[in-house]
């Protein structure tokens, strides 16, 4: 089987090239879906997450508000940290289960892994492959305000604390550029998708 890495700036596309490549017949995991899963009410991050950032994280209902926990860590590197170290270890463990069940089912297959700071962390290093999701700053200023309404100095900020896409293209072996037509990027997908099965093949 081969492991894939899927990974990308901010608003960058990554989740519709996932989902493109899902299509086409890829497993897909989305790291962002099993760290909503390790944070939910019985998750194994959720007891320790509540005691290192206390019950004002909660919303009304008793679930994390991930909003109002992101506002603790922003800016904040070392309370990040200490939230990755709650958060990761059991995603992993969720995507390693995973992909040795996809790799019992399907031994040639190919399985995408989707996650956004996949490089930064070192994960990169568990894969075969590494495609990467890119496009302008500009474009992703305007697509992260357009799904999520935030202001755009916030979501500036967010992005001068993600390592710069151009650093990132070190690391991949592919590059999509989404910053065109959505037509585009299927057709692009596609021929990435192509050439992973003649690696697999």
């Amino acid at each position: 089987m081969l492991r894939v890495g899927l990974t990308g700036g901010l608003a960058c596309g990554k989740t519709f090239v996932g989902e493109a490549l899902q299509r086409l017949g890829c497993l897909l995991i989305q790291a962002d879906e099993l760290g909503h899963d390790v944070l939910a009410p019985g998750g194994e991050a959720y007891d320790g997450v509540l005691r290192e950032f206390g019950p004002e994280i909660l919303d009304a209902g008793g679930r994390i508000d991930r909003a109002a926990l992101a506002a603790r860590v922003f800016g904040l590197p070392d309370r990040l940290a200490r939230l990755s170290a709650l958060v990761h270890p059991p995603v992993l463990r969720r995507e390693e289960e995973l992909l040795v069940a996809f790799a019992l089912r399907q031994p040639h297959g190919i399985a995408v892994v989707e996650a956004a700071i996949l490089i930064e962390t070192g994960s990169y290093k568990r894969f075969d492959r590494i495609i990467l999701v890119a496009c302008t700053e500009p474009q992703q200023v305007e697509r992260a305000m357009r799904r999520g309404g935030a202001l755009e100095a916030d979501v500036r900020a967010r992005l001068s604390r993600q390592m710069p896409l151009e650093e990132k293209r070190k690391f991949a072996d592919f590059v999509i550029d989404t910053s065109g037509e959505k037509e585009d990027t299927v057709r692009q997908t596609r021929a990435v998708y192509e050439a992973l099965r003649r690696i697999e093949s």
